[in-house]
């Protein structure tokens, strides 16, 4: 019996077919095969919803292939991921093989796979079952609201703002978090409060203490607001002391930490984004590549379960198994008498999943090491600890809490400290923090109720108070989690569109708006406010989770939100354009009035006399620090050269000079190119600074003795180092990295540029393929061979399959061709010669055909 298993993956298809033997073929869909045509109609709010797909493009190969394989078959399996995409996935490919007569009277099941291992696909392909339709159609609904909303309102935007922008269900919500932190940072007035320490030593064990209780009353955050009464007050207190402090109070307890719960899609993206600083995306990628299959010397096979899954659930076996290894490389009062079960907060945990765990305790990161690239390894590592610590003993401590008068009881000092005195879970996995941030413990010395001990000294401690802090992408993903906007799959993909809009930038791995973003947040907020509501999105959401539960039919959710949505586009066709915004402020060349304005460099002050004739060009930045002209602008003094910095904007964009060039020097004035990823409207002296002072001096190299610097070249940030250049990435910043860091990256340099991604190996050929990061944009490359991916190619996603197809084609269009002469030309030879030219063409002609039939091979070989 010949039997057909269908997954998403071309990794995955081959660990699969090693499991399944020869019995089975196995193909890849490579992701969705259809989507909704990209044009108005796609979703028919007429005709209740009826949504109109096509087979996408760059899949139709793969499509076709499955429709050939499908006609040899007795059985086909649709074994796509175990999510509701996956789900849906399985549907159309179904849909399109029943719409070619080609499943009549043969079996056609639904596997899933929570974790490839040869045990688990057996018992998988041992039980299958038919498509869940509430899972398809939870998908259908959240695909029809995406359309609705970004093929409707993004138009408006287009219009009222500017065009290429968009506006999402989802991505607009998460917008508008980042921009109200901003604007509550904007906001916030910073206040000045003190606290008050008592210094003390019991033998040579010196401590600190606060003040809690002044005259019997309660000290609280503000009770000093300034340098005077925290003058007086600690004026009061040593005149009250006589130099001596009493223990007044020793309260002695001891605490426990428990472990954390084991990994959920979203946990896993925020450790990974604190611990290894990996961007969710990637953080998911390289989970994606753990879970489809590693070869670890016996053939391939999965080392993690499905990673995108709400739920905090371990199977009962894995639990035994992580016991099992606790209580055999562990002492016995690490391992709890009982399993620890961890409850999953989410209402609606995503298909009632496990938990991220790997897929046998056994495999441990040493010993796969070798077979994991540094970034496959460092993610592994974290998920197995986490794993194991989640079913160890809890931590303890010793806290001790001491309360110190002075003068009397009414005026009372706090001193409070704590010892780890049983590791336990902690000696494997530590969440949040870095192992060796917990090794910071405060101790105090051992103290008894009435001792009585000497005062050093009585201080004052000024502070004030501190904005929230901008949004990374860890905290951005935990509050998203926290306002149930999207669900933990999505928000990779959420953060990667508000970057790829220009919406935020992440700088110093914080988010920030562009003005851009402003504009687009305000006009959303102001004329869309429910539909970038937290808890209409949010409900939004659990509805959805009820559809794919089956609890509720998808049709009338799309009716209810189209009815609203649809009058509100109509509502808000006729309101002003934002963007544009009058200031009480005379133009100081022309004396019309200024206005505030959104450009592709962000907002500006221009002059509303710009259209007049003769027209007013004065412009500039909003906090008037920067002017976008050609005339140079003065930002400021150099003190290193005791020179003016000059903004101008030149025709390749703006830019800073050092100083006007002088009539008789040889040597042209510095100038740096202001970076792209440096909003214009951004630009002032600090920056400036910054930005002339490069290149930066980072130090010696410690192998070499040579220079270290650090600079901005035509491609972007970078090290250079004895003829050696390497890009900073987007993570580092050119003007804060130091030289541990550059080292760091030099030595990657060493061994060619790091690539973005690693598709396999060459099918037919020695080498590996992989994609990198060029002057240019992104090329895969083999061996020598370099081909460009286009712009509307996505990095990500793009297939070994695909890469094979663009260095094919390179290598074609590289080889030598032949320019046909003109008969004209040809007329004019002798016969000795048209002879010799028809032999060279004849022989050029053969290079391409080899080419071809190598392509031909390829394909072949990828396919199968």
């Amino acid at each position: 019996m010949s039997k057909l298993l269908i997954v998403e993956s071309p990794s995955k298809a081959k660990t699969l077919e090693k499991y399944l033997g020869k019995e089975f073929k196995v193909l890849a869909s490579y992701g969705h095969v259809r989507d909704l045509i990209p044009k108005s109609g796609a979703v028919d709010t007429d005709n209740d919803f009826a949504m109109k797909y096509e087979i996408i493009d760059r899949n139709s190969k793969h499509v076709d292939a499955i429709t050939r394989a499908v006609k040899d078959a007795d059985a086909i399996y649709l074994a796509t991921d175990p999510d509701r995409e996956g789900e849906a996935i399985s549907w159309h490919i179904a849909e399109i093989l029943k719409s070619k007569n080609l499943v009549k009277n043969k079996l056609m099941k639904r596997v899933v796979f929570h974790e490839i291992t040869k045990t688990a696909v057996q018992h998988a392909i041992d039980e299958p079952r038919d498509i869940l339709m509430p899972l398809v159609n939870a998908q259908q609904a959240r695909r029809a609201l995406d359309y609705l909303v970004g093929f409707n309102l993004s138009p408006l935007l287009w219009k009222k703002i500017r065009r290429g922008l968009s506006a999402g269900r989802v991505q607009s919500p998460a917008l508008r978090l980042i921009v109200e932190r901003e604007l509550e940072i904007e906001a916030f007035k910073s206040q000045e409060y003190w606290s008050i320490h008592l210094e003390s030593r019991k033998h040579q064990h010196a401590f600190d203490a606060k003040l809690i209780q002044l005259d019997g009353k309660k000290v609280e955050q503000f009770t000093v607001i300034n340098q005077d009464q925290q003058a007086d007050i600690v004026g009061e207190l040593l005149l009250k002391s006589a130099g001596k402090t009493t223990v007044s109070r020793v309260e002695k307890k001891q605490r426990s930490r428990s472990p954390a719960a084991p990994f959920t899609t979203s946990t896993l993206q925020q450790e990974a984004v604190r611990k290894l600083g990996f961007t969710t995306s990637r953080a998911m990628r390289i989970a994606q590549q753990l879970y489809e299959g590693i070869d670890t010397g016996g053939g391939a096979v999965g080392l993690i379960t499905y990673m995108r899954t709400d739920s905090f659930s371990l199977a009962a076996e894995a639990i035994a198994q992580i016991r099992g290894y606790i209580k055999d490389n562990y002492s016995a009062e690490y391992l709890p008498k009982l399993p620890i079960a961890y409850k999953t907060k989410s209402k609606n945990a995503q298909e009632a999943h496990e938990a991220i765990r790997p897929t046998d305790i056994s495999r441990t990161p040493t010993s796969v090491e070798q077979f994991l690239t540094p970034e496959q390894f460092k993610l592994y590592e974290m998920i197995w600890k986490r794993s194991v610590a989640c079913q160890m003993a809890p931590a303890k401590f010793d806290a001790v809490s001491v309360d110190l008068s002075v003068g009397s009881d009414a005026n009372l000092f706090r001193a409070t400290g704590q010892t780890l005195v049983f590791p336990g879970f902690m000696g494997v996995y530590m969440e949040g923090v870095d192992d060796a941030e917990e090794e910071n413990e405060t101790k105090l010395p051992v103290l008894e109720t009435g001792e009585i001990l000497d005062v050093q000294k009585i201080f004052g401690d000024q502070h004030f108070t501190e904005p929230p802090p901008r949004y990374g992408e860890a905290s951005l993903v935990k509050v998203l989690e926290e306002y149930g906007i999207g669900r933990p799959s999505t928000y990779a993909s959420i953060i990667s569109t508000l970057q790829d809009r220009e919406y935020v930038l992440l700088d110093k791995k914080r988010f920030t708006p562009t003005d851009v973003g402003r504009v687009v947040n305000k006009f959303l907020t102001d004329h869309f406010t429910r539909y970038v509501d937290y808890d209409f999105t949010a409900n939004l959401e659990n509805k959805l989770d009820s559809v794919a539960d089956g609890e509720h039919e998808w049709i009338p959710l799309l009716k209810e939100f189209w009815d609203g949505l649809h009058k509100q586009i109509d509502d808000k066709k006729d309101v002003e354009r934002p963007g544009t915004e009058l200031i009480d402020e005379a133009c100081p060349k022309c004396g019309k009035q200024l206005s505030k304005q959104l450009s592709r460099y962000g907002s500006f002050i221009g002059c509303t006399g710009y259209n007049d004739t003769p027209k007013c060009d004065y412009k500039r930045n909003v906090d008037g620090a920067a002017a976008i002209s050609s005339e140079p602008i003065v930002m400021g003094l150099d003190a290193a050269s005791g020179k003016d910095i000059l903004l101008l904007n030149g025709p390749y964009g703006p830019y800073l000079q050092l100083g006007l060039p002088e009539a008789d020097a040889k040597k042209k004035p510095k100038r740096v190119s202001i970076p792209k990823d440096i909003p214009f409207a951004n630009v002032n002296l600090d920056i400036a600074l910054q930005l002339i002072a490069l290149p930066r001096d980072l130090g010696l190299h410690p192998e070499t003795n040579k220079k270290v610097i650090a600079n901005i070249g035509r491609f972007g940030p970078y090290v250079n180092h004895d003829a050696k250049f390497k890009s900073i990435p987007k993570t580092d910043s050119v003007f804060d990295i130091d030289l541990p860091r550059a080292v760091e990256l030099l030595a990657q340099a060493n061994t060619g540029p790091a690539p973005i991604r690693e598709l396999g190996n060459h099918p037919t050929e020695d080498g590996q393929i992989a994609i990198y990061a060029g002057r240019y944009g992104p090329y895969v490359q083999h061996g020598k061979v370099r081909a460009t991916i286009a712009k509307s190619e996505d990095p990500e996603s793009l297939t070994l399959e695909e890469a094979l197809e663009l260095l094919a084609a390179k290598v074609l269009k590289d080889a030598p061709a032949k320019k046909k002469p003109t008969a004209k030309k040809v007329a004019a030879k002798k016969t000795v010669v048209k002879k010799a030219v028809v032999k060279k063409t004849a022989v050029k002609k053969v290079t391409p055909k080899k080419t071809v039939a190598k392509k031909a091979a390829v394909k072949k070989t990828a396919t199968e």
